[in-house]
């Protein structure tokens, strides 16, 4: 039985209705995941190491994505729960076309500038080539990326989460799959790591837009766009949070590597990127419930249900709690058996990615309120609140801790930054929850 957004949510509905989000996050996640442990165990260490490095480059190209997607979703819920049903599909229906020329226009402009980027990252003789490689094939592809990040919040707001979800699960089947053909089988490195991930995300990308140019039984449909200039700021503004946190986010992993050259030469670069793989799929738990509960707290504030809000906003800090422990728990007791996942082949570089996980898990403890707090605010279309919290979080904190505490405590020094970057940002989420409950009723 499908569940509606304007119906009250309890622990169990709440839980039933995000799953599909969070799974759909755990599945896009899977990508570059598997990407690195084939490229790792088939191909070697420098094209691992020159994968993790570009894999900035690559997020902040997919980032407009996720903006238009949260952003846009709150505009379009909003309007469903004002019970404006055709206004809402000209909205979907805009920015969907405009996701589709930006992910094109983004795309080129990355395999243009490639090559300047992966040197300037730090990317040298070999290792420079396998950036070069990986990136121009990801990115001619870039429109699917974006498509496929806009989607994973529609089909939220469209109350098709399991729909959704399907098409995510076998664009990660589709990648995992090529992936052992092309790299491990094949043996094409990171080219046929690329090739994987294209063709995976082209089904996720595509596919929902074939599914909602037809009739259908969800919210929303695609229907003949119509330029709106003000839906258009409204959903960069409003999004802009999401933007900032994935391009914020990149520039600070560059940021990190910079730093793992310099202390630990391309050993580092390895360590970081098993942590940060894994580290991906614990993130989309928290990034998929916040997808996935949105939707349902825009519906509530357009409706004006002050009472829902506040409910949702209690049992989601009761989740996130709970989550963030079993998952700093698991981190630390499975450090050693994902570190020989991706790195078991050599033995300081297994050593050095063991204690890097058990140091990251601490960040699990906090992480998960602020990338809440944050998409409360969106969802709330307060872009302003939601941009300050991953602004602070995702980039000054996270640039301050990075480059002051290597200096007195080396490497642990990088893996420790992230939880003192969320304690601080954890700080600001609280502050403007107080300073806001009045004007939402929550």
């Amino acid at each position: 039985m499908r569940i509606q957004l304007s119906e009250h949510f309890t622990y169990s509905k709440l839980l039933r209705f995000t799953l599909p989000s969070i799974i759909m996050m755990i599945f896009t996640s899977i990508y570059s995941v598997v990407d690195g442990l084939f490229v790792s165990n088939f191909a070697g260490k420098t094209p691992f190491a020159a994968v993790n490095l570009v894999m900035p480059l690559l997020i902040i190209t997919g980032a407009p994505g996720f903006m238009i997607g949260t952003g846009g979703s709150a505009i379009v819920a909003k309007s469903m729960g004002q019970g404006k049903p055709e206004e809402a599909n000209r909205q979907f229906s805009f920015l969907v076309c405009t996701a589709a020329a930006a992910g094109a226009a983004v795309g080129l402009l990355g395999v243009l500038f490639a090559r300047p980027v992966a040197a300037a990252l730090g990317a040298k003789g070999e290792m420079l080539e396998h950036c070069v490689l990986y990136a121009r094939i990801i990115l001619a592809a870039n429109p699917c990326f974006i498509l496929q990040n806009v989607f994973q919040s529609f089909f939220v707001a469209a109350e098709k989460p399991k729909l959704g979800l399907y098409f995510t699960v076998g664009a990660g089947l589709s990648n995992i799959a090529l992936d052992a053909l092309l790299v491990g089988a094949f043996r094409w490195g990171v080219a046929g790591a690329a090739l994987a991930t294209i063709i995976s995300q082209a089904v996720g990308g595509f596919g929902p837009v074939v599914y909602f140019l037809r009739k259908n039984d969800s919210l929303l449909r695609l229907t003949r766009p119509q330029f709106d200039g003000k839906v258009l700021w409204k959903t960069c503004t409003n999004g802009s949070s999401e933007l900032m946190s994935n391009i914020s986010g990149s520039i600070v992993s560059m940021l990190y590597n910079f730093q793992l050259l310099r202390l630990a030469g391309e050993d580092g670069l390895a360590a970081y990127g098993a942590v940060m793989y894994v580290n991906f799929i614990f993130l989309a738990i928290f990034i998929g419930y916040a997808i996935g509960s949105a939707p349902v707290v825009s519906f509530h504030y357009g409706a004006e249900h002050g009472d829902e809000l506040k409910s949702l906003l209690r049992k989601s800090t009761v989740l996130t709690a709970l989550t963030g422990a079993a998952m700093a728990g698991l981190a630390v007791l499975a450090s050693r058996p994902l570190s020989s996942i991706f790195v078991g082949y050599d033995r300081e570089l297994f050593a050095l990615t063991v204690r890097g996980f058990r140091l990251y898990a601490v960040s699990y403890l906090i992480c998960g309120f602020n990338i809440f707090g944050s998409s409360f605010f969106t969802a709330l279309n307060n872009g302003l609140a939601s941009a300050l919290i991953s602004f602070l979080r995702t980039l000054v904190f996270q640039c301050a801790s990075v480059l002051i505490l290597p200096l007195f405590l080396k490497m642990d020094g990088i893996w420790l930054s992230i939880s003192v970057a969320e304690t601080a940002a954890l700080a600001v989420t609280l502050i403007l929850l107080a300073k806001n409950r009045k004007v939402y009723q929550y």
